[in-house]
């Protein structure tokens, strides 16, 4: 099929070499037009304006985005619905607000336009292995974004989970399970690390990658990231946090559900990026001040 490409970052630009090296054809945008270039020479076809990939595109059209949610997205669909026409669809596959999604399915509605959000897992690591693809939208408009979802995802990969705002929505909750998983990991291996042994921490997570019931594709990672240096000396423990944990747990406050080990997972990655606690400090002052415990100074 034949497909426009808009956003070219690191999960975009493997995704548009996936498509093209899939056999469907590609045209791709950037605003940084060097990528774009580096991606024609590999197969895709570049257009140097969002009209220009538009006209290079057969009716009806299939436009992904893969921009930065927020404001950079309100602007793309904003600037795709002044050139798109009645029947064209346009596929978000950033990590958009669920919620934004809905409202933006109805403003493309309004104009004949289809919006499909896609939730989409992989990372770097998509371009071989494949992305996790989660569809939301109408049907129709999905059916035409189909065939590059099923080149995008490995076997057994896609999934159209429901109506306007579902795909995101599903995300969210995945990436909400992600944060807990790798939190859990992380706390079992600083046990680990400070423990009574001198283990080999990246030999123990290929080990457990053998049969154990925690095995995951998330140890898979711990191995690399273990292997050079299992002390980390060269990382600083700062975790950001991408929306969608938040998202996750602000949904489970809504919803009455409870959600602690996700909203723990996200607190501690808030707590990461304190060079120095405030709440500890106070902690320690009102453990002097009632017990006469010892504090340290700086």
């Amino acid at each position: 099929m034949d497909v426009g490409f808009i956003g070219l970052g690191r999960m975009g630009a493997n995704m548009a070499r996936r498509l093209f090296r899939s056999g469907h054809r590609v045209v791709v945008y950037n605003r940084t037009v060097e990528k774009a270039r580096e991606l024609a020479a590999e197969g895709a076809e570049a257009a140097a304006t969002i009209p220009e990939l538009v006209a290079a595109l057969p009716a009806p059209r299939v436009v992904f985005t893969m921009v930065p949610a927020g404001d950079a997205t309100e602007a793309q669909v904003a600037e795709l619905l002044a050139d798109l026409s009645p029947g064209d669809v346009i596929v978000d596959g950033g990590n958009a607000n669920w919620k934004d999604s809905v409202r933006r399915h109805a403003a493309c509605a309004e104009k004949g336009i289809g919006f499909v959000d896609a939730g989409v897992s992989g990372g770097i690591w998509g371009l071989a292995n494949g992305y996790a693809i989660m569809a939301g939208g109408e049907p129709a408009a999905v059916a035409l974004a189909e065939p590059a979802f099923r080149s995008l995802a490995p076997e057994g990969g896609y999934l159209h989970v429901g109506g306007p705002g579902a795909g995101h929505y599903v995300k969210m909750i995945h990436n909400g399970i992600e944060y807990g998983l790798m939190q859990a990991y992380a706390e079992g291996f600083e046990i680990m690390h400070a423990g009574p042994y001198p283990l080999d921490l990246a030999a123990i997570a290929e080990m457990w990658m053998h049969g154990s019931v925690v095995r995951s594709w998330l140890l898979e990672l711990a191995v690399r990231a273990l292997r050079p240096d299992q002390d980390l000396r060269d990382i600083r423990g700062w975790v950001a946090d991408s929306g969608e944990g938040r998202w996750t747990v602000q949904e489970a406050l809504d919803r009455d559900v409870p959600a602690p080990v996700i909203t723990l997972a996200l607190q501690a990655r808030l707590r990461s990026r304190q060079d120095e606690s405030y709440g500890a400090k106070l902690l320690a002052a009102l453990r002097n001040e009632f017990g006469g415990h010892a504090v340290k100074t700086e």
